[in-house]
């Protein structure tokens, strides 16, 4: 279980790091389908090399990169319209409570009672920072919590139905692919190909902390259940929080600290029902 908290929290950390990327960027559609690509690319390079995996792991994979999609086109909007300290919590609170009621439902991972509570807490949390936001903002953070929810799930099976760490690289082609075929289809093909060169320099240290975090997150959900991972690794909005009010200059400082403080007892209080 240390193995699985550690593994977690410095997925967290980079989880915040390139979804700041994006959220900085001119286009932050265009920012996380760059750095999805390149991950994506350098998977695929990768499990050449490695020899591959099951083909019954390329549909868990196919799952997940299609639940991709609205989280690429919804977080790109959040993030170009609204606050990243108000977004990024939003979307991985709810992401994390479904994911722990699927890994209950579905997964037959069990949890006591005070575990429980302790999500309960953190969600509180996300929503105490949701409390005089605009709707749509809201409503796309949600939007993505949907779609967190639904990859956590295909992507927790799958690391457990055939244990290989190379499935994380099949869940990058797959979600590469996904975002690409998305903008084609929207109509942004030109934007995707126009994208400046010095910003590929930016997306490419993105895309590396995106191919480990979500790794990190793989292994970890192999030694604890999906929904203490899932909420231990939402620890990264603190420092959304932090990061959206001191280096982005966004409002509402004292709330949204009251928020983090909130979440931060949930997660002790998950760390203590385990």
């Amino acid at each position: 279980m240390l193995v699985a908290t550690v593994l977690a929290l410095v997925a967290a950390v980079l989880h915040a790091g390139w979804n700041l990327v994006a959220k900085r960027s001119v286009d932050p559609y265009l920012a996380l389908w760059g750095q999805f690509l390149l991950a994506g690319v350098v998977s695929g390079v990768v499990l050449l090399i490695a020899g591959g995996l099951p083909a019954g792991a390329w549909w868990f994979a196919l799952g997940s990169g299609l639940f991709h999609i609205p989280y690429v086109v919804a977080l790109g909007w959040a993030y170009r319209h609204g606050d990243f300290s108000l977004a990024y919590p939003i979307a991985r609170g709810g992401g994390a409570l479904l994911a722990a009621i699927g890994g209950l439902v579905l997964l037959g991972d069990e949890l006591s009672v005070l575990g429980v509570a302790a999500i309960v807490v953190v969600v509180a949390g996300m929503a105490l920072l949701a409390r005089g936001a605009a709707r749509a903002q809201v409503a796309a953070a949600l939007v993505v919590a949907c779609s967190i929810g639904g990859y956590t799930l295909f992507d927790s099976h799958a690391a457990r139905e055939y244990e290989t760490f190379m499935y994380v690289f099949a869940t990058q082609v797959v979600t590469a692919a996904t975002a690409t075929a998305t903008g084609i289809v929207t109509g942004r093909w030109r934007d995707l190909m126009a994208v400046p060169r010095a910003a590929w320099a930016r997306m490419s240290g993105a895309a590396v902390m995106t191919i480990a975090a979500y790794g990190l997150v793989l292994v970890a959900v192999r030694r604890a259940p999906v929904g203490y991972v899932a909420a231990l690794r939402e620890s990264s909005v603190l420092i959304a929080v932090v990061v959206g009010s001191r280096l982005l200059g966004e409002g509402n400082a004292r709330s949204r600290t009251t928020a983090a403080a909130l979440i931060v007892s949930g997660l002790v209080l998950l760390v203590i029902a385990r």
